[in-house]
């Protein structure tokens, strides 16, 4: 992918890879960065009809974060910005986790009516009463692998591990997620009941075993869409599309 970069605001730019033609895609990363990502991107790509448009979040890979930017629903307007300077209209937005939540605050506040399809992946943003939500930022490394993979021993990577560089990417990752997301925790309480002026198809794709947002998280974000579907992936934690690409990926392609 060749990276370009945007610059929305005086002080802040954004960086995006594009690949291949057609109806553009824009895929919004979770916590873990655009490399989580990079299967979804090859796969619209592949399609041969859509472009896959995959930005990194300001504070991940080593981009910079303005002070200012401290919310979701910044992300969301600097995307939909972002959407207008490129010129694109018909706009599927594809989100994983955190992005899921950047997706969804973009289709609230999209007045121009550019986005014209949706699609969750184990998103956060919303809190589901009696539903348990990790907490996220309280957990080791070995936690988290086991609230995000079904499959843990397979994925699990210890930090200490990593090459430095890589290691303090992670760190910045984590450290900008709480600054966005951590209060309130992992959610707008807002959120929930503006979903039903969204009415463009939306998809909802869960995995079963996630314990970060667990599938309860899922059904009540297609149930507040008045037009969406839910699809819940067995043997997959809070990244389907990775540990499950097979019935993941082709979801996402229709």
């Amino acid at each position: 992918m060749s990276p370009r970069t945007h610059d929305i605001y005086p002080d802040l730019s954004i960086t995006e890879h594009g690949r291949g033609q057609g109806r553009p895609v824009l895929i919004l990363h979770g916590g873990g960065g655009p490399g989580t990502v990079a299967g979804i991107a090859a796969h619209v790509a592949g399609t041969g009809t859509a472009r896959a448009i995959v930005p990194t979040h300001p504070g991940w890979d080593g981009t910079d974060r303005p002070e200012w930017l401290t919310g979701v629903d910044d992300l969301a307007l600097a995307y939909l910005h972002l959407i207008q300077d490129m010129g694109l209209r018909d706009v599927l937005v594809v989100g994983s986790s955190l992005g899921g939540w950047i997706g969804a605050e973009m289709a609230v506040r999209d007045n121009a009516g550019v986005i014209t399809g949706l699609t969750l992946i184990d998103a956060g943003g919303v809190l589901i009463p009696d539903e348990p939500m990790a907490d996220f930022f309280a957990l080791d490394p070995r936690g988290i692998a086991e609230h995000t993979w079904h499959d843990p021993d397979t994925y699990f990577v210890d930090p200490a591990t990593l090459p430095a560089e890589q290691a303090a990417k992670m760190r910045a990752g984590i450290a900008t997620l709480k600054v966005l997301a951590g209060d309130p925790y992992m959610h707008d309480p807002k959120l929930l009941r503006r979903l039903g002026r969204v009415t463009i198809p939306t998809r909802v794709i869960w995995g079963e075993s996630d314990r970060v947002f667990t599938p309860g998280y899922g059904e009540a974000y297609a149930a507040a869409f008045p037009n969406a579907e839910f699809h819940l992936i067995p043997k997959a934690g809070h990244l389907p599309h990775i540990e499950q690409p097979e019935a993941t990926l082709p979801l996402i392609g229709a």
